[in-house]
């Protein structure tokens, strides 16, 4: 990573928090009060902001919470950066790339990482291929007409950055990685311009838009794992994998699996350094103490048994700490994992 980007972001968080302690001093409050424009990309991410808002909207008569539409998870920090919004929804595997300047923040990179907040939900991704392609395994994509999701999406960089490496890369570079919208993939697959496509969504409870449109319109099967894949993704530090029974997370048809072999990701609430301590507090307290609350109205939101849970599958390291706001909920209901970073 460059060393003038290191040293800027260090700055600048410096800056904000010196800034923040300040105001407090003389206001006695923060300078953003009790507001979070939430940057959230479209879909199930979108449903989930939503229903939080939702119960924000019940639960609270202090916090003002709104939704606020974003290109994708690496939009999303891309947007938190140049100070579009005070918090987002985005993922471990973006966060970290753009702590090290990796894949779209190479040439594009960011001056600020936001801070941990808390967990929202899983995300886990597997391979269909349609009818007829004769496409049985991961080796049989060489060649083929593959869609890894949206430009931007962080499901479709995870997935590329599991494929591109030893020992999948060889059958990743004869593939033919398509780029379109998820709005246009069902119709792509329906006229066989596609494939094989992934396909994911939080297991037991539902999969993305996209997904559950070509599942409606195309006939799929699974696409086997090969040793060299379950090898590229249990590698991946970016991902973590799973197997799950097709019976407890499938979709609507058949698909010739019993069980399915994912990469995840793990998909959080985070915060900029100007999202005031007291809102970011009150946020963790209404998803904490109104879990069912959102539940009702999305259930893809975590199900927390309780504070704990909270933290998730978390970040660590210097450079991810967690908002002020909420290291003060987790510890004033002992949940705080003191190996967790907390800013300087």
């Amino acid at each position: 990573m460059p060393e003038d980007r290191v040293n800027r972001r260090r700055f600048l968080r410096g800056a904000a928090a010196a800034s923040a302690i300040g105001l407090a001093g003389c206001m006695g409050g923060d300078d953003d009060g009790m507001q979070l424009r939430v940057g959230t990309s479209a879909g199930g991410t979108q449903d989930v902001g939503l229903a939080v808002e939702r119960a924000v909207s019940q639960e609270s008569d202090e916090l003002d919470y709104s939704t606020v539409e974003s290109p994708g998870y690496i939009g999303t920090l891309y947007r938190l950066d140049s100070d579009q919004f005070n918090a987002g929804i985005t993922d471990n595997n973006s966060m970290s790339k753009a702590v090290e300047d990796r894949g779209d923040f190479a040439e594009r990179g960011v001056d600020t990482i936001p801070y941990q907040g808390f967990s929202a939900f899983p995300y886990s991704i597997y391979i269909v291929a349609l009818e007829g392609t004769g496409i049985e395994t991961f080796d049989d994509l060489a060649g083929a007409n593959v869609y890894p999701a949206e430009p931007g999406y962080s499901t479709r960089a995870t997935t590329l950055d599991v494929w591109s490496q030893d020992p999948t890369a060889d059958i990743y570079e004869e593939m033919n990685i398509m780029d379109m919208g998820v709005s246009d993939a069902p119709g792509a697959m329906e006229e066989g311009r596609i494939d094989a496509a992934i396909a994911y969504g939080t297991p037991g409870v539902s999969y993305t838009g996209f997904v559950t449109e070509y599942d409606a319109r195309v006939d799929v099967s699974y696409v086997e794992p090969t040793d060299a894949l379950i090898e590229s993704a249990e590698s991946y530090g970016g991902a973590g994998t799973s197997r799950t029974p097709y019976g407890d997370w499938g979709l609507e048809q058949d698909i010739g699996t019993d069980e399915v072999f994912t990469w995840d990701l793990e998909v959080n609430y985070v915060f900029h350094s100007d999202a005031g301590d007291d809102a970011v507090y009150e946020l963790c307290r209404v998803v904490d103490e109104h879990n069912d609350t959102v539940n009702e109205a999305e259930d893809q939101f975590n199900d927390f048994e309780s504070t704990e849970d909270m933290l998730g599958q978390a970040l660590e390291g210097d450079d991810f700490p967690f908002h002020p706001g909420a290291v003060e909920y987790y510890q004033d209901n002992d949940a705080w994992d003191d190996s967790l970073s907390t800013p300087e």
